[in-house]
């Protein structure tokens, strides 16, 4: 009640900040005369002009109004769009590092040329970042005119774009592109071969459009840069055959496997696990008497649940799609196809073998990182969205950004009515066809929004049915997608649209004038303008009409901002919109969080077939439901950063040694003081510092020393030559005899010496690193299990993590030394030959860039891969608790069988 007081009082802090920038924006709009008084040439020089102010000490924030008012005027004469004053009001929000939140139609592409331009006078580069290629190179090119003539160059990176291209690009004032592939630059810079390779530069500042999308939506999965390992085919075409020989569990029937929908989880039973390892027996793939569950055979064990998770948790048309004789993934947000992204752990090999398609090898990660960490290394990070505020503690907490929210132009008219819920699914289709009917029978235009690709064409085929003509915008037909958003908003005309498939293009009421005329060709007439341009405004005044664009939510999403997001499509600029989910009973979220009470709540009113109920009660359901999912998944997103946090200092830590390699023309210094370090722990296995000669093992140490430095010492025949030669003075000549051998080496190889270092060093650090990267997933992947033993497995991820990392640096010395003292240089363009090597094993290693599914990595949550847990170890077991039968209670108290509760694989 105080806080509530106090609002009104003082305002928000949201009120408080709008208040601050009209101030500002004021200054801009008293500018404007000036402006306008300027000619084309004075206007232009106005970019040099503040370029020298900036470097004579004058900053960004005391150079705004002037420079957001030069960009204002030239938009106008460039492109005849003037900003409005909410448009200022995002480009200081985004200038200052902030999210602004503006509804869709508010024109968030010409605000982000604001921050863009005043950013830019500083000589760094500005990235604006979209979520996909089209709409990268279509902002680019859209407001290219306006950069080029404020003096300012502008590019666009997009995938499979050349590498010259590229660089090119980079070195752009302004640069447009996706944050996969912003990215994967950054990924590959870290693995190029040379300085010359490298294309990203710095990371100055981001302007991310679609912001929730990109740092939300996206931010559960990582970003993998892999190459191809070994194949496995058979054995997936082998388990794909058993799995549907496995029966689920169910309470009338007990069955071999329980599927938890929640958590997307399947677990063999007792019974499950005594036919399986019968029938991989007959089928001799697990030998006679053996377990499921030995050590040796946690990759089986990891293939039969990859395979019933491919059959029970993945359907076709709905997570993934088949084309092409090749199984492409589907994004749950957006609707859109994913190619060339494939599942982790062996997943998407299973799926191809249930679908009889050719199996691709399964890939080893050679380079990853998470969204978050990656636009944290960003020096200044803002976005645009028009759904944000429900995820402003996410966005402070996880990137410390600021959500402000900028009013609209014009006020929103579109009126958010009340779900309608329906027993069955039929009923729910039924009603739609019927309101769609008569919806167009009023000339009004009508989005239908459905979740997937299979609702989709369910909801197509009904309107066929029922002689509804009607156009699909989905996954598999995005490469029309622009021009059915184009005639989306005309009369009666019917659109079935997955998620947000076509976000970034409006929908224009009474269709899109610009692309008619377009259409129509350069050739036509004043005349047959005119007409184009009469018949479209009669067809937008009956639009308006008939209540503007109509959205029809066939289910809730799992998150409110998506259904906010599909909402957005209508009400544009102040036009007027319908917008309405239909819900049923058997819908997913329903089923799973919302429909006993509901369907409870539905019998007591004694509803009959075809019946809604139109209720707050259900609203209210409905939103906790979205909220309890909204909470899990924003744990999963920071479960995954506090993961990715430890991998990611250690992720600096190579790169920055990597960076420093490739920069420099000569590390014989750093060569030398790693010898000296590994030589001298080499003598401390043989001779123990501080102690006595009768503890020394010299036959061992010249055996050591012959087979690590390639090089033969008499240090028996020293100490009996001379018996003064104590341990320092020993180690001393010791490390001597091997430097001043592999310095008449050098020698005798000369300059090109040197290059060799690098070359054989960079190859040994990418080598660990990979290995290293590939026992950080398996320790992450069953790091859970240490629950089972009473222990804190985050903890215990940090712990072990440092003790790995501390190994790669231990090898990466001892590896370098090793491999330089017996190296033999037989052609003195050896380096370039290692070179190449290293470039011809990239390529075949098929490199593929994935946004990958996230690793499941809360401590509850079973393991994604099994197989994962069965990283190798030197170390005999040694059980810390009693053994805990799977019948028994769990040892946590939960009182629970240790099967169902830390007992799950």
């Amino acid at each position: 009640m105080l806080s509530k007081a106090l609002k009104k009082v003082f305002g928000t802090r949201n009120d408080r900040e709008l208040k601050r920038m009209r101030k500002v924006v004021k200054q801009i709009n008293g500018l404007e005369e000036s402006m306008q008084a300027l000619s084309d040439e004075q206007l232009q020089a106005k970019t040099e002009e503040f370029r020298q102010r900036f470097s004579d000490g004058e900053s960004l924030d005391r150079l705004l109004p002037e420079a957001f008012a030069v960009a204002r005027e030239a938009s106008v004469r460039v492109m005849g769009m003037r900003h409005f004053d909410v448009q200022l009001i995002g480009g200081m929000a985004l200038h200052e590092g902030k999210i602004a939140e503006m509804r869709t139609g508010e024109g968030k592409t010409l605000v982000a040329t604001l921050p863009a331009y005043l950013n830019s006078l500083s000589g760094k580069s500005v990235h604006l970042i979209t979520v996909n290629d089209y709409l990268a190179t279509r902002d680019a090119s859209w407001m290219g005119p306006l950069y080029k003539f404020l003096g300012v160059q502008v590019r666009a990176v997009y995938s499979g774009q050349p590498q010259e291209e590229k660089r090119e690009a980079y070195r752009a004032s302004i640069i447009y592109g996706t944050n996969n592939e912003f990215g994967f630059d950054y990924l590959r810079d870290n693995m190029a071969f040379s300085m010359d390779d490298k294309v990203q530069g710095d990371l100055s500042f981001a302007i991310v459009d679609e912001v929730d999308s990109i740092l939300i939506d996206e931010a559960r999965t990582p970003l993998i840069i892999s190459g191809a390992s070994e194949d496995s085919s058979e054995l997936y075409r082998h388990i794909n055959k058993l799995v549907p020989l496995l029966k689920k569990d169910s309470e009338e029937e007990p069955g071999h496997y329980t599927v938890d929908e929640k958590q997307r989880q399947v677990e063999l039973t007792e019974e499950g696990h005594e036919f399986i390892e019968e029938i991989l027996t007959r089928e001799k793939l697990l030998d006679e008497g053996d377990s499921l569950y030995a050590a040796t055979n946690l990759g089986l064990l990891g293939h039969v649940y990859s395979g019933l998770r491919a059959h029970v948790l993945f359907h076709r048309d709905v997570e993934y799609m088949v084309q092409d004789n090749e199984v492409i993934l589907i994004d749950e947000h957006t609707g859109r196809t994913m190619p060339g992204r494939r599942l982790s752990e062996g997943l998407h090999q299973a799926i191809e073998a249930k679908e009889g398609v050719s199996i691709q090898s399964e890939s080893q990660t050679l380079a990853s990182t998470t969204f978050q960490n990656f636009f944290r290394l960003y020096e200044k990070l803002s976005g645009m969205t028009g759904t944000a505020d429900t995820e402003a503690f996410e966005f402070r907490q996880i990137y410390g950004l600021e959500v402000l929210v900028i009013p609209t132009n014009k006020p929103a008219q579109r009126k958010d009515l009340n779900d309608l819920v329906y027993l069955t699914r039929d009923e729910k289709f039924d009603a739609i066809v019927e309101d769609v009917k008569e919806l167009m029978a009023k000339g009004a235009p009508i989005l239908v929004g459905t979740a997937s690709v299979e609702t989709s064409e369910e909801v197509s085929q009904r309107f066929r049915k029922a002689k509804i003509e009607h156009k699909v915008l989905n996954a598999k037909y995005h490469e029309q997608e622009a021009d059915i958003i184009a005639q989306a908003g005309r009369p009666g005309m019917v659109t079935i649209a997955t998620n947000m498939a076509g976000r970034g293009t409006d929908i224009v009421l009474g269709g899109n004038l610009e692309a008619e005329l377009e259409a129509a060709g350069e050739g036509i007439t004043d005349a047959q303008r005119e007409e184009i341009k009469a018949a479209w405004q009669q067809r937008h005044e009956q639009v308006l009409e008939a209540g503007g664009l109509h959205i029809l939510g066939t289910e809730r999403h799992e998150s409110r901002r998506i259904d906010n997001q599909l909402r957005g499509r209508a009400g544009r600029q102040g036009d007027p919109g319908v917008s309405r989910f239909y819900l049923s009973l058997e819908d997913g979220l329903m089923r799973i969080f919302a429909s006993d009470r509901v369907k409870n709540f539905m019998q007591a009113l004694g509803m009959e077939k075809g019946e809604a109920i139109e209720h707050r009660m259900v609203s209210n359901a409905i939103e906790k439901a979205q909220r309890k999912v909204e909470g899990r998944n924003f744990d999963i997103r920071k479960q995954l950063l506090e993961y990715d946090d430890v991998a990611n200092d250690q992720r600096q830590i190579i790169y920055e040694q990597r960076n420093d390699l490739l920069g420099e023309a000569d590390i014989a210094d750093t060569i030398t003081a790693i010898r000296e370090d590994v030589v001298n722990e080499a003598i401390d296995s043989f001779i123990p510092p501080m102690s006595v000669e009768e503890q020394w093992d010299i036959p061992g140490l010249e055996r050591q020393l012959e087979a690590e430095f390639s090089i033969s010492l008499p240090i028996q025949q020293w100490l009996e030559g001379d018996e003064r030669l104590y341990e320092e003075a020993l180690r001393e000549r010791i490390c001597k005899e091997i430097q001043a051998a592999y310095d008449s080496k050098s020698a005798e190889v000369g300059p090109d010496m040197r290059k060799i270092e690098k070359q054989i060093m960079l190859q040994v650090l990418d080598t660990l690193w990979k290995d290293h990267l590939a026992t950080m997933d398996q320790l992450r992947q069953g790091i859970h299990l240490r629950a089972y033993a009473q222990k804190n497995p985050k903890q215990e991820y940090k712990r072990e993590s440092f003790a790995l990392f501390e190994d790669l640096l231990k090898s990466l010395k001892y590896e370098v030394v090793k491999f330089l003292s017996h190296v033999q240089i037989q052609r003195p363009d050896e380096a370039a030959l290692i070179e190449a090597q290293r470039r011809e094993a990239a390529e075949r290693e098929q490199l593929a860039f994935q946004h990958a599914q996230a690793s499941g990595m809360a401590e509850e949550t079973p393991a994604e891969s099994p197989e994962a847990q069965s990283a190798a170890s030197a170390q005999p077991f040694t059980r810390e608790q009693p053994k805990v039968g799977r019948n028994e209670p769990c040892p946590c108290g939960s009182g629970k069988k240790y099967k169902q509760c830390h007992g799950k694989l």
